[in-house]
């Protein structure tokens, strides 16, 4: 007798995802000053909009269930008293043998430097609330210019609730000569860093600028939201560098947007290697005709970090020209995501766009995405684009081997030379060398 075959009925219904936690910031917590109206607004698009999930595209391969959001807290006044203090390597010039100033963010304060020489000439590099009380009229031109608080839940956190923040405005005409440097130091745990940067280049003005991001390497949950915002007048030229290197249980968020005039130039440099979770949007918007940005990045993820970062190339002008090349590596479980485009609007002919990003995949389980894309709406251009993603080759490692060289020094010097095409964008010694140190120490770790 045969036996009757059996149906047996699977499920394919999703399960439900778990409620994303809630901050618990509240009102009482919006600083004053001459940002009030600014933030109050932001405060409401806060509380309006929902923590971002992976139905959303550009969040669908960034997963928050597991952010601890009602965990985190604002530092009190003076609070960075009581916490490690700044490594006196991050205090170390990055583009020169000396800063023209130099500003420390830290928990509940901050400290400004500034060349005498560079105040006479009107520069004005100092940390947001000094702004604020000070240059009151500048910061109400600057501010909700570029980045909007409605652009996101983690936008509208830091419009509304930054404490901390520089505020950096070059005249017209003006060349300041020695590097300025920011340094955001966030040690502590639970406790949100929330930033906000405003830079305005005005007509022929040029400068430097490195700005980093740093804090002890705990495991400890802490949180950063920040909003950058530049603007670069007509022939202006500015090189912006930004170094990452928050600790491992750190959650990194951020909006940036950098608006580039008529004739102006921007050189914008980005390095990360730390943070638990990084998700970034940066925006690259080319305004003026014969408007230039080159964007350069790097990234080194290993252990479990997952870093994301979204990039746009606006040509909203004619003949504009763009270069963007992002290179990273990923050891361990590591994740990252890039995630590109090209837009060029109607009537922005001439335009010249290009992107690439390469990665390299160092372990059995890192993973790296790619996403390049155009949008374009003009009939004269030229746009190309290209992603890859691979694993070390092993010949080259090989033939290291069979010279004497060990393992990890072998595999070292190849990811050296897979990022030495963004070390030769990089014209700053210190920027260089601390790229270097990153890859030393995570192809050295285990």
């Amino acid at each position: 007798m045969e036996e009757e075959p059996r149906v047996v009925v699977t499920s394919r219904t999703r399960r439900p995802e778990t409620a994303a936690k809630q901050f618990g910031f509240t009102a009482d917590m919006i600083p004053g000053g001459a940002l009030k109206d600014y933030r109050a607004r932001a405060w409401e698009t806060f509380n309006r909009l929902a923590l971002p999930t992976t139905a959303e595209e550009a969040w669908r391969r960034t997963d928050l269930r597991a952010l601890p959001a009602d965990s985190f807290r604002l530092p009190k006044d003076g609070e960075y008293q009581g916490l490690p203090p700044v490594p006196a390597d991050l205090l170390k010039p990055l583009a020169a043998d000396a800063h023209g100033g130099q500003i420390v963010l830290l928990p509940g304060g901050s400290t400004v430097e500034l060349a005498e020489s560079l105040t006479r000439k009107g520069v004005i590099f100092t940390d947001l609330r000094t702004a604020e009380h000070d240059h009151p009229q500048l910061i109400a031109k600057m501010t909700d210019d570029i980045v909007r608080p409605e652009e996101g839940k983690f936008a509208a956190l830091a419009a509304s609730l930054a404490q901390n923040g520089v505020v950096l405005y070059v005249p017209k005409g003006v060349n300041v000569d020695q590097p300025l440097h920011s340094i955001l130091w966030g040690p502590g745990a639970v406790l949100a860093h929330l930033s906000h940067l405003l830079i305005w280049l005005d007509e022929g003005a040029s400068a430097t600028y490195a700005h980093e991001s740093a804090s002890p390497d705990e495991n400890s949950a802490a949180l950063h939201a920040g909003i950058v915002e530049i603007k670069i007048g007509a022939g202006a030229n500015l090189r912006f560098v930004e170094l990452q290197s928050w600790g491992r249980g750190v959650w990194n968020f951020s909006h940036e947007r950098v608006q580039v005039g008529h004739d102006a130039n921007m050189d914008w440099i980005f390095g990360a290697v730390g943070s638990r979770l990084t998700k970034n949007f940066s925006e690259l918007e080319l305004v003026g005709e014969g408007a230039t940005g080159r964007m350069s990045g790097f990234y080194f993820a290993d252990g479990s970090q997952h870093l994301d970062h979204d990039t746009q190339q606006n040509h909203l002008a004619p003949h504009t020209t763009s270069d963007l090349l992002f290179k990273g590596a990923l050891k361990g479980r590591s994740r990252s995501v890039w995630q590109g485009m090209i837009y060029v609007a109607p009537g922005a002919q001439k335009t010249d766009g290009y992107q690439a990003n390469r990665n390299l995949i160092l372990s059995p389980e890192a993973r790296a995405d790619s996403i390049p894309g155009l949008e374009i709406l003009a009939d004269d251009v030229r746009c190309t684009h290209g992603a890859t993603v691979g694993k070390l080759e092993q010949e080259p490692l090989f033939y290291l081997k069979s010279r004497g060289i060990p393992p990890k020094d072998a595999e070292r010097l190849i990811v050296e030379g897979f990022f030495d095409p963004i070390m030769q964008r990089i014209p700053f010694e210190g920027v260089r060398a601390r790229f270097q140190q990153a890859i030393f120490e995570k192809t050295a770790a285990e």
